[in-house]
């Protein structure tokens, strides 16, 4: 299988991935055999996975591959491919119906997963290994992730690093054969990516981003010892990394930038409608068409611009939407002046967060996260914040990235929305809950599915309210401007890549509707061009996680407790919206059946 979407899925060989309990002396033979057939089945699955996504298994922990990039030749997806189809049938030859609730579940998950990577792989979208948020020109940042303690962990670095020239070159191979079948991005996105690959092109290894992890040793590591792999490490970037990116830079503006589309829209690409059509039941974990989801947009535009307007009657302001958000766009009193100051306030809304889940969780995952700010390589190009999952072996913790460039565009009114979404309540309690979870098989622990990742994360911002974080109207301001980001993607995400939208009409849509930044405005606007469906999961997650809990609420009455219906959310990890919505439904048929229960016996 292909490595899962959110992008930063994170063992060290040393500690074992699960363990399979054999049921052999408590169950029928038949249900032990297909229960020892499935478990072994994800355990050599999950081997094979780190072994063919080597950068995977690097951020995961599992340091058995430190040594090599994935294979990216077309010869090698194919061969991957093809194993996946044989995974599934040897999948199929195990009898569901033998298994345990539990590993039902688990067999149904996986099965999703394989079908999933079947049809997609139909699509050819590996032959898009780069844009402007990252792919080759960015691959240095694999080393901020990892443990650098031993001699190997630096040799295993430097082994990377001469073959990267191999890398790179099936790199450019798939763009090739991207030209050949028009499966490229537009020009107005990849116009930004020259500018990070001259980064790469350095006079002095030193100054190499692939350098950094020798500026620093362990004190054991011997002076003689440090000077040999410092002399190797500028050796393999001199002669190998910078030429390499060199070629790139010449490939990629004399060939590659040219030919890129003119328009945006994964419609101009082969079988471009049904591709889009894909993604979006890829994403969303739903049955949802494009027109369904565009309507549903519109409809969460007009009832959150409504919940605005509402803000600004508290606020007794005199105007339109429109002269609201100018308002917020350029009164200095929303606005830090240096990043420095604003790095202090992401750390500062972090403290204030944590003491108040108690209010409405049950358990709170043991692993710590911290805040930092986005690498300035990549500040200008990407969005205002993301989450990075901590390391399966608990080496490093999870991590809030905050960019800090150009501070004067980053309002403070969005941030306590910003925090809760991206850290906790939201990803960061989310993802540890999960890896912490001691029965389910490593591929539920540490992938995921957007809508119920990215949903959660959503649905977390309005937590504000129960932990009463959203003190004064314009926090809580900050907070519907993030959900009508989020509507609004629904629109324009689907606009773009379905019903032909130019970029700049998706850009007015977003500015109409959402008082942000236009800085952060293009700059989403050009994510959703080269991440196609993505965007959608979002709202549709987040509508789904608001539905059950009012569901919940209203069915159990003064019974209910947000604090269990949580932890009822979380309990097995990310999973399908179909599939949440069957396990929160369970949980209310067995609370109302032991109330009955209750009632009889009294």
């Amino acid at each position: 299988m292909r490595p899962a979407i959110c992008l930063l899925l994170l063992l060290s060989i040393a500690v074992p991935f699960y363990t399979i309990v054999s049921r052999a002396q408590r169950r029928p033979s038949g249900v032990a055999s297909a229960t020892k057939a499935l478990h072994a089945l994800f355990d050599e699955e999950w081997d094979y996975e780190m072994r063919e996504y080597p950068e995977r298994a690097s951020a995961l922990g599992d340091r058995r591959f430190n040594d090599r990039w994935t294979d990216l030749s077309i010869a090698a997806i194919n061969r991957r491919h093809e194993h996946t189809t044989a995974t599934l049938a040897r999948l199929k030859a195990i009898n569901r119906a033998q298994l345990s609730e539990q590993d039902q579940i688990n067999y149904d998950l996986f099965k999703k997963n394989l079908e999933d990577d079947i049809e997609e792989h139909e699509f050819h979208l590996y032959l898009l290994p780069l844009n402007q948020r990252g792919g080759i020109q960015t691959e240095n940042e694999l080393g901020d992730q990892l443990r650098f303690t031993t001699v190997k962990d630096y040799e295993d670095w430097i082994a990377r690093l001469r073959s990267f020239p191999a890398y790179m070159e099936q790199t450019m191979a798939l763009m090739r054969e991207g030209m050949r079948e028009h499966m490229m991005w537009p020009k107005v996105v990849m116009k930004r990516v020259p500018a990070q690959i001259e980064k790469q092109i350095v006079q002095s290894a030193e100054d190499s981003l692939f350098y950094r992890p020798f500026k620093k040793f362990p004190q054991d590591i011997s002076a003689e010892m440090r000077e040999r792999l410092t002399r190797d490490a500028r050796e393999a970037i001199s002669s190998g990394v910078v030429p390499s990116f060199k070629k790139l830079h010449e490939f990629y503006t004399n060939e590659y930038l040219p030919a890129s589309f003119d328009q945006v829209g994964v419609w101009q690409m082969p079988r471009g409608q049904e591709m889009y059509a894909f993604l979006a039941r890829e994403f969303t974990t739903t049955d949802m068409t494009p027109q369904q989801i565009h309507d549903l947009g519109l409809s969460e535009v007009r009832r959150i611009r409504a919940e605005m307007q509402a803000i600004m009657d508290q606020l007794h302001f005199r105007g339109s939407l429109q002269d609201f958000f100018k308002f917020l766009r350029t009164d200095s009193r929303f606005y830090y002046k240096t990043p420095e100051e604003l790095f202090e306030a992401y750390q500062a809304m972090a403290k204030r967060i944590d003491p108040n889940l108690i209010k409405i969780f049950k358990t709170l995952p043991r692993m710590p996260y911290g805040v930092e700010p986005i690498p300035a390589a990549i500040a200008p190009d990407t969005t205002t914040a993301y989450y990075r999952r901590p390391a399966a072996d608990g080496s490093r913790a999870g991590t809030y990235f905050v960019n800090l460039y150009r501070p004067e565009t980053r309002p403070t009114y969005e941030m306590m929305a910003l925090s809760l979404h991206e850290s906790v309540p939201g990803h960061h309690l989310q993802i540890s809950l999960a890896m912490e979870q001691g029965e389910i098989p490593n591929f539920r622990r540490y992938g995921g599915y957007t809508a119920f990742v990215e949903g959660w994360g959503l649905y977390a911002e309005s937590l504000g309210d129960d932990m009463g974080l959203y003190d004064d109207p314009y926090s809580k301001f900050g907070q519907l401007t993030y959900e009508m980001w989020r509507a609004v993607r629904l629109v324009v995400d689907t606009g773009m890549h379905y019903f032909h939208w130019d970029r700049q009409r998706a850009i007015n849509f977003f500015l109409e509707n959402a008082a942000k930044q236009e800085l952060d405005v293009v700059n989403e606007i050009d994510r959703y061009i080269t991440m196609p469906g993505q965007a959608l999961a979002y709202k549709i997650g987040q509508l789904k996680f608001r539905e059950l809990r009012e569901r919940a609420r209203r069915e159990l009455g003064a019974e209910f407790d947000v604090r269990e219906y949580h932890d009822v959310a979380l309990r097995s990890g990310a999973v399908p919206l179909d599939v949440l919505e069957r396990q929160v439904n369970d949980w209310i048929a067995e609370r109302k059946r032991k109330r009955v229960q209750h009632a009889s016996t009294r």
